[in-house]
């Protein structure tokens, strides 16, 4: 299914796509190298040390986090209005890998309280002394790697969807949505091959995993929020 013209629900969708992941990008990547980074450690009692001195400021980045999934849902809303009408189906199969994508990072915060709760020692756990429950809360923070990854895997999958409809629909720079299309497959492809593998990493470097992906939704972003959908969209192909 082709469209014809680009209605203004389209373009309005479209603004908020840009900005629904400029806001959650400087959200993520304040949480993560801002506060949780800096907090969480290789060390599990300079971690616990770490957690418990400046437990305000780790509730706070478990936050974020939280508000980082709503603007996902908002990002798959207006993704989804702007590429129905190229194809509803793949649209919809990109929305739903959104969604998972977004439950991971929910999961993860999780997992921070979870720690937390831990190295707090509730009232269920007063059997363990402190250093068994900071083994444990260690582990918890630690499953948020593989958790991650799981993510990323669907992260790349809806991407590379995506991508491919933007291609298809020339609503933005085919070159832009051709680098899309492999930057996000290359991500999933990374991501599974981490779980076959678990020394990939020293094949392809944890930091090129999610780079390349990470850059085409920012110049997206950038190409929505300046340009705008291409005039025509699939309408100046046919012709």
């Amino acid at each position: 299914m082709t469209t014809s013209s680009i209605d203004k629900s389209q373009r309005t969708a479209a603004k908020v796509v840009a900005f629904a992941y400029l806001i959650t990008f400087a959200t993520v990547v304040y949480v993560h190298y801002g506060i949780l980074w800096r907090l969480i450690t290789e060390n599990v009692a300079e971690t616990a040390r770490n957690i418990l001195g400046h437990e305000q400021f780790f509730r706070t980045g478990v936050a974020l986090n939280i508000l980082y999934c709503a603007g996902i849902f908002v990002l798959l809303t207006a993704l989804y209005v702007v590429l129905k009408p190229v194809n509803k189906g793949l649209a919809l199969l990109a929305a739903f890998w959104w969604v998972v994508y977004a439950f991971t990072w929910l999961f993860m915060s999780l997992n921070y309280f979870d720690a937390l709760r831990l190295l707090k020692g509730a009232d269920p756990l007063q059997a363990f002394d402190a250093q068994r429950l900071q083994a444990l809360a260690g582990f918890t923070l630690h499953t948020n790697f593989d958790i991650y990854y799981i993510g990323l895997l669907f992260w790349g999958l809806a991407s590379t969807v995506c991508a491919c409809l933007w291609f298809k629909s020339r609503y933005i720079p085919r070159a832009l949505a051709a680098f899309g299309v492999v930057s996000s497959a290359f991500a999933a492809v990374c991501s599974f091959a981490l779980f076959i593998n678990p020394h990939f990493d020293k094949i392809v470097g944890l930091g090129w995993f999610d780079t390349p992906i990470g850059l085409f939704d920012l110049a997206l972003s950038f190409w929505l929020l300046f340009k705008g959908l291409k005039p025509s969209g699939t309408a100046e192909a046919r012709a």
